[in-house]
């Protein structure tokens, strides 16, 4: 009997679970010609963003070395400060803020390492099924993504 391979499950086509990692797709922002950059604006503390002006090449990529693995990633200079400073201020993450902003404040600040649902939960204090319903919908909110090693 001659039988066709089942194709592997397409990531896309897998349902997420609160176990799912999920994490920042770069490329999102670029398949749709939007600017990184002015979303990482957005999320600067007051200081830097009186500082960062239309004027700074906020795509300058600059290395980060990740302290535990030695591994180097050039990442966004905004970036960057973004993790280096903005993310220690009080008030980094707040009540105030739309949960896409707050799951994307934690990947900013610890360098879009993939959490799940309940590990987002967590640090927000928010209720892991609202983040996984939000992210696993239809729409793709600023590029969050379920993790695909």
């Amino acid at each position: 009997m001659n039988r066709t391979p089942v194709p592997p499950l397409v990531p896309a086509l897998v349902k997420p679970t609160l176990d799912t990692p999920f994490h920042v797709e770069y490329g999102w922002w670029d398949r749709r010609n939007l600017n990184f950059s002015v979303e990482l604006r957005a999320h600067l503390c007051d200081t830097h963003r009186s500082v960062f002006t239309a004027d700074i090449d906020a795509d300058e990529r600059i290395d980060w070395v990740d302290e535990k693995t030695g591994e180097v990633t050039q990442v966004h200079g905004l970036q960057h400060i973004l993790r280096a400073h903005c993310s220690m201020e009080p008030g980094y993450l707040n009540d105030g803020l739309t949960l896409v902003d707050a799951v994307l404040r934690v990947f900013l600040a610890n360098g879009n390492r993939p959490l799940t649902p309940r590990e987002l939960g967590e640090e927000l204090g928010r209720l892991p099924e609202k983040i996984l319903q939000t992210l696993s919908g239809r729409r793709v909110y600023k590029g969050l993504r379920p993790y695909v090693g």
